[in-house]
């Protein structure tokens, strides 16, 4: 037995030529394969596309574009709407001119001015009892309390009085003790409250052998007011006693402080 002879390979281009109908589903016989395959060959010439693209146009079947849905016309915009949509050209910071500031009303300056005024007024009344104590500054702060009303301490100058006379002596009945007389007068160009007075007591050698510090109250006595100044070109007599220290004073000396 011989074996049988296997029927011809269908060409490529009858599997990509898809014809319907009942003729497509019958199978071409052996003996019209050789009759078929020169066609067929022509037909795979011209079925298969050039490039990768155009087989991908052919494999993508054509389908109708997808009806657009109809646009809305855009509706009327005022004149006056647009105009205040259109943006506002800026010119650079460089190329503008500074805009000048404001003035600041007159009535502002003055009542800066009346501030400051107050504070001043305020610092010196705060501060009268060193201002009064020099001598350029206490005419005006005087001045000011004048006005103000304020109280304004008396002035210091200790080298301001000067001693008129003065004595130094035993007291007959009182055997150690000395009596002290003196007179001063302010010669300063404002009033200046009672001094204190220091007095000092020197042997036949210059040598101090005693010293003693007077208040107001010590040589004024009971009757006197310690809490009263002196003007100024004021004179006043004082008297008071001490204890000798030592039966060789010989000399004394005042000094006010």
């Amino acid at each position: 037995m011989t074996e049988p002879t296997p029927p011809p390979r269908r060409p490529l281009a009858t599997f990509l030529r898809a014809t319907p109908g009942p003729a497509a589903a019958s199978e071409p016989s052996a003996e019209d394969a050789p009759e078929r395959a020169a066609p067929a060959e022509e037909a795979l010439q011209a079925h298969v596309p050039a490039t990768e693209a155009e087989a991908a146009e052919e494999a993508i079947p054509a389908t109708e574009p997808p009806s657009e849905p109809p646009v809305a016309e855009p509706e009327p915009v005022p004149a006056a709407a647009s105009a205040q949509e259109e943006p506002t050209v800026v010119a650079p910071s460089f190329t503008r001119a500074p805009a000048a500031a404001p003035r600041a009303p007159r009535w502002q300056w003055g009542l800066v001015g009346g501030l400051v005024a107050l504070l001043v007024v305020q610092i010196m009344v705060a501060d009268r009892a060193n201002l009064a104590a020099d001598a350029g500054s206490r005419p005006w702060v005087a001045g000011l309390c004048s006005v103000l009303r304020c109280s304004l301490p008396a002035w210091h100058e200790p080298t301001a009085f000067s001693m008129i006379s003065r004595d130094v002596r035993p007291v007959p009945t009182q055997p150690g003790a000395l009596q002290v007389q003196a007179s001063f007068r302010n010669d300063a160009r404002w009033a200046q409250a009672w001094p204190l007075l220091r007095l000092s007591l020197s042997d036949a050698d210059g040598r101090v052998i005693g010293t003693g510090v007077f208040a107001p109250q010590d040589y004024l006595g009971p009757g006197g007011d310690a809490a009263s100044i002196l003007e100024p070109g004021q004179s006043a007599q004082i008297a008071f006693r001490v204890r000798e220290p030592a039966a060789s004073t010989v000399a004394f000396t005042f000094e006010f402080l």
